[in-house]
């Protein structure tokens, strides 16, 4: 009788779902996903939850193979030694490999009062905490949205068009990623949406309370609802787990997304930081990142050399509220170029195809195991870290 695997996948987000589902492809694998919610979060529509338009759930069975065991509960430690995981829920589950695709959430805010008088919107949680306190705010109530990376975008495009008084607070720019022909335009639709814009120097937040935001220039703004959409961060479960990080907390790997400290634990999303040079943390880059996780444990159970993963970017597409939106297009090693198409209800659409096809990229992989392979080459990738290593990249040989 051939022997079984059984690899565990931990997080059930955009790179979890895609590594659990290509890992069926192989026959004598038994997968099991464990994830703290029984349906999958689409983190790319959480502003359109917070503004009432969506649920941004998926039912796992839409989504999942057929043979991929789900399991409801956290993850608390992993025991790489020992091969095994102790869930909050009690008791251990053990396994032959191990997919770490944690995800990310939001940043421990530093600014004073953030914590306490501000509202995260990284989670599902956190949106659906979020929601009701929008909807029991008076239409004419002062609503600051902090933050303009595409969160922050997109969540103060949406309230605003629902009617809502936003002041997004930029800090040093608007859009980070953007092109800057892209920021000017983008900026004029947030104005004619009704959005109060503050960026520079002095648009930094430095202080929070229950009813009003300080920025560094000595501003202080009338705020009812605080949405806090600066920065991400990952779980600690790694460095719990006595797994090397890098600073922000992202398992390191080598190229072939296989953790430096055990062959046996392969990392995938934004909680990945093969190399130390991580990629953007994106559904983008995790639905790539996903199933290359899964083949360099397919290949290591079929006693094969892993190969070294490959992301290639597009640009970003965002939404600004249900009836404009905006693509930049950008190269295969993320960055921008001058190319952007700004408009109303047509890039609205397209926004929403992005987000549906996202969907549909899970489900037909659930159903097609090993038939997705849409990453693309970033060779600007490997002459960075060849110039550093000052050799050739090397993927990893170590026995498994």
């Amino acid at each position: 009788m051939a022997e079984n695997t059984d690899v565990i996948v931990v997080g059930g987000g955009y790179a979890g779902v895609m590594a659990a589902n290509r890992l069926t492809r192989r026959d004598g694998v038994t997968v099991t996903l464990i994830n703290p919610r029984p349906a999958f979060v689409e983190r790319i529509r959480l502003h359109q939850l917070i503004a009432g338009s969506d649920d941004a759930v998926v039912d796992y069975r839409t989504i999942l193979a057929g043979g991929v065991r789900l399991v409801v509960d956290t993850v608390t430690r992993i025991d790489a030694a020992g091969r095994e995981v102790s869930l909050a829920g009690g008791g251990t589950l053990g396994y032959d490999y191990l997919i770490y695709a944690v995800g990310s959430g939001s940043a421990d805010p530093r600014v004073p009062g953030a914590a306490e008088h501000a509202y995260p919107v990284a989670t599902l949680e956190e949106a659906r905490r979020l929601r009701p306190v929008v909807d029991a705010a008076p239409a004419s109530a002062a609503l600051t949205v902090v933050g303009a990376g595409s969160t922050g975008l997109e969540t103060a495009a949406e309230l605003a068009e629902a009617g809502r008084q936003v002041t997004l607070v930029c800090g040093a720019v608007l859009g980070p990623y953007l092109h800057p022909r892209a920021r000017r335009a983008v900026a004029t639709r947030l104005v004619r949406l009704g959005v109060t814009v503050l960026a520079g120097p002095g648009a930094t937040v430095t202080g929070v309370t229950g009813d009003a935001v300080r920025l560094a220039d000595g501003r202080e703004l009338p705020s009812a609802v605080t949405i806090w959409t600066a920065g991400f961060g990952v779980p600690d479960l790694a460095a719990r787990s006595g797994l090397r990080t890098d600073a922000l907390g992202r398992l390191l790997t080598d190229e072939t997304l296989t953790s430096v400290d055990d062959a046996r634990v392969v990392a995938a999303g934004d909680a990945a930081a093969p190399s130390d040079l991580p990629v953007r943390m994106s559904c983008q880059s995790a639905v790539q990142l996903g199933p290359q996780a899964a083949e360099t444990v397919l290949s290591r159970i079929a006693g094969e050399q892993p190969a070294g993963f490959h992301v290639g970017f597009a640009g970003q597409c965002l939404s600004l509220g249900r009836h404009a939106g905006v693509v930049q297009y950008a190269r295969k090693d993320d960055t921008v170029t001058r190319v952007f198409l700004l408009g109303g209800r047509p890039m609205a659409m397209l926004k929403e195809a992005v987000c549906k096809s996202t969907v549909w990229q899970l489900a037909h992989e659930a159903r097609r195991p090993g038939s997705l392979n849409l990453w693309f080459q970033d060779r600007r990738r490997r002459k960075v870290l060849a110039a550093r290593a000052g050799e050739a990249p090397a993927v990893a040989g170590r026995a498994a």
